[in-house]
């Protein structure tokens, strides 16, 4: 009766991370942050929990690839064909080394020593005031942003994006906030920076699934395929619906309201955890 009560306990816990992950893992407020930040208050932070929290981005991948799959679909049928096509891989393959390349040399470090709920509240707050600059600055100067469509990138605004997502690996920036504010900042549009984001987290939070996956395999068993394919459905569900509303959100509205949110619950966390009204786990 106990381990049932258990297996359900756990699951309730897969299910509020799924849900948590498909929410966050697009917009620009971080979805590792909040993860780290729910896991710590549902008492789910351990090593097991740390792959899973990476292996369900699939699910919110799954959902990227389904809103997006006439682009991704008409792309590789034209690539045999079509320069533009060939370009817009190559600049999505370019954008993605550099986080290979950052992750496999400090990756670990950055997990040893940054995930903890302080770094992830301090990063919030910070983040949002990036945001903030960022909106100010294209509203004042509407010029800047040269880029309205991800198909009139150059290979060199993809690596210039796949350099500012390597703060990404910092918790609590945001992967999300991170290539679209900080492709706003490189002369994207709102609508081009979106997109692309969209389109560099497939093979970015493949690549890290897997890796995560693999490396940790002595972690895992069995058992734990159901705790992982809940997590995964419902991370599908949740940022499948995230995803279409973002699309429409960003066409009449600016993130403002996302940079005041980073800032509230940023000084939030540090101020229960400095009263010690939470205590957060690291």
């Amino acid at each position: 009766m106990g381990r049932n009560v258990l297996d359900i306990a756990l699951l309730i816990k897969a299910v509020i991370m799924g849900v948590v992950e498909g929410l966050t893992e697009f917009l620009p407020i971080s979805s590792t942050g909040h993860l780290i930040l729910t896991g710590a208050l549902l008492g789910f932070h351990d090593d097991r929990a740390k792959v899973f929290d990476i292996a369900i981005q699939t699910g919110a991948i799954f959902a990227v690839i389904l809103v997006y799959w006439q682009k991704i679909r008409d792309t590789v049928v034209a690539l045999p064909s079509q320069t533009q096509a060939r370009r817009f891989a190559l600049n999505v393959l370019i954008a993605f080394v550099p986080a290979v390349v950052m992750g496999l040399l400090f990756g670990q470090a950055i997990k040893a020593h940054l995930f903890t709920p302080v770094v992830v509240a301090s990063t919030f707050i910070l983040g949002g005031f990036i945001i903030l600059w960022a909106e100010r600055r294209q509203k004042n100067n509407p010029g800047v942003a040269r880029i309205q469509d991800v198909d009139a990138m150059t290979p060199l605004d993809a690596l210039k994006v796949g350099l500012v997502q390597c703060f990404a690996m910092i918790p609590g920036t945001s992967r999300s906030g991170a290539t679209i504010i900080g492709g706003m900042l490189l002369g994207l549009s709102r609508k081009a920076a979106t997109d692309f984001s969209f389109y560099l987290a497939i093979p970015t939070l493949v690549g890290a699934g897997a890796y995560s996956l693999y490396k940790e395999r002595a972690l895992l068993s069995l058992a734990d395929a159901p705790l992982f394919g809940v997590g995964l459905v419902f991370s599908f569900l949740s940022a499948w619906l995230c995803i279409r509303w973002l699309l429409g959100y960003i066409a009449t509205h600016s993130f403002v309201g996302f940079a005041y949110y980073r800032i509230a619950f940023g000084v939030v966390v540090l101020a229960t955890a400095w009263s010690g009204m939470v205590q957060w786990a690291a």
